[in-house]
């Protein structure tokens, strides 16, 4: 049986969801974005105020037991740019998918979880961990370690995601006015939560915290990707399978059920990985905003809405971008260091508003 699957909401023109005559593009770009982020992983690794580089001290691990490499060198690029670039690549690709995933959970370009408020729900979690964690919190602290914050930030998240989705989905129809609408109201809401526990903290709680909602990877270390990483990975490695669901939810949840898709099932999977990848990434990196939205629309326009190539293309490209991103923080203003977060909305905001005046005739707002 073939079906010629289409985006039928709103916020999509209409087009096919099987690749057909875009399937090698698709691949090429997967091709070209693998070699694009091994550049930029390599970059990031010499990006920053020292020129301590990488290439010595991979030449002498592999040739001389690294007996010629500085202790200097070797704690620039093994405790502070490697770790680093890794949990750049990790939130990037968690952020960028999780952008894609929901567009397809909502058929509508305009989800994100920065936009409908899964970022204010999982950094609610975050921050009360934060302020909380040597009071009302010390127990649970002590009981879960270095993941008790991705832990809360996950299940701020989730519950973000699950009321969003409820208040927006109505018959198997999920309106774009109330999705973006309820996501203010919730974003608002986690934000006057977040704003009575930072009323509550102290000098340095504020300090970190001020920072953190910047959005930064300067505090990357080794902890940090042992505790944040399992999550964002089994989450990434969770979305793929859900490509040929969504692409069939794209005709609706009615339709999508009749081609045999658990509907239910696949939702739950959906709306929990992205959960987890979200609030995951929000807890070891902070604020960092767009991400989701600029990354699938862009790869929607070269290589069309397939989300069995858009799932990892974006998880590629959303890497590539934040390490970019991370480099150009870096560098700006060395030594110093420019919050991440500003950088990306810096590019994001403008593209989002474009986004929307070229899709004002279809949005129906």
């Amino acid at each position: 049986m073939s079906a010629d699957l289409s985006i039928a909401s709103p916020g999509f023109r209409r087009r096919p969801c099987i690749a057909g005559d875009r399937s090698f593009l698709a691949k090429a770009t997967i091709a070209g974005l693998v070699v694009a982020f091994a550049a930029t992983f390599l970059f990031s690794l010499t990006a920053g105020a020292s020129d301590a580089s990488p290439l010595p001290l991979l030449r002498d691990l592999l040739l001389a037991g690294g007996e010629g490499v500085s202790q200097h060198e070797r704690i620039i690029i093994g405790d502070i740019r490697l770790p680093r670039a890794i949990l750049g690549s990790l939130v990037g690709a968690a952020l960028a998918v999780s952008g894609a995933v929901m567009q397809g959970l909502f058929r509508n370009p305009l989800a994100d979880p920065g936009l409908v408020g899964v970022s204010a729900g999982a950094g609610l979690g975050a921050i009360t961990v934060i302020v909380l964690g040597s009071t009302l919190l010390g127990p649970a602290i002590a009981l879960f370690g270095i993941f008790a914050l991705p832990l809360a930030a996950f299940f701020g998240g989730l519950l973000s995601t699950l009321i969003l989705y409820r208040v927006a989905t109505r018959r198997g129809q999920t309106s774009i006015a109330t999705m973006l609408l309820a996501g203010i109201a919730l974003a608002a809401l986690a934000g006057a939560l977040s704003g009575v526990l930072i009323f509550l903290a102290d000098d340095a709680q504020l300090r970190d915290l001020t920072f953190w909602g910047l959005g930064s990877l300067a505090g990357a270390t080794w902890s940090k990707i042992a505790a944040a990483g399992p999550i964002i990975v089994l989450a990434l490695m969770a979305t793929p399978f859900l490509a040929r669901s969504l692409n069939a939810l794209s005709l609706g949840e009615a339709s999508a059920h009749h081609l045999g898709i658990p509907v239910q099932r696949m939702k739950m999977i959906a709306i929990t990985s992205v959960a987890a990848a979200v609030g995951a990434s929000v807890a070891v990196s902070g604020g960092i905003g767009f991400v989701g939205i600029v990354v699938p629309h862009l790869l929607r326009l070269a290589i069309g809405p397939d989300n069995r190539y858009l799932i990892p293309a974006s998880a590629l490209l959303g890497a590539v971008l934040l390490l970019l991103a991370d480099a150009v923080s870096r560098t700006i203003v060395a030594p110093a260091e420019f919050p991440i977060g500003i950088v990306t909305a810096a590019v994001g905001a403008p593209f989002f508003l474009w986004i929307l005046l070229r899709r004002r005739g279809v949005l129906d707002l």
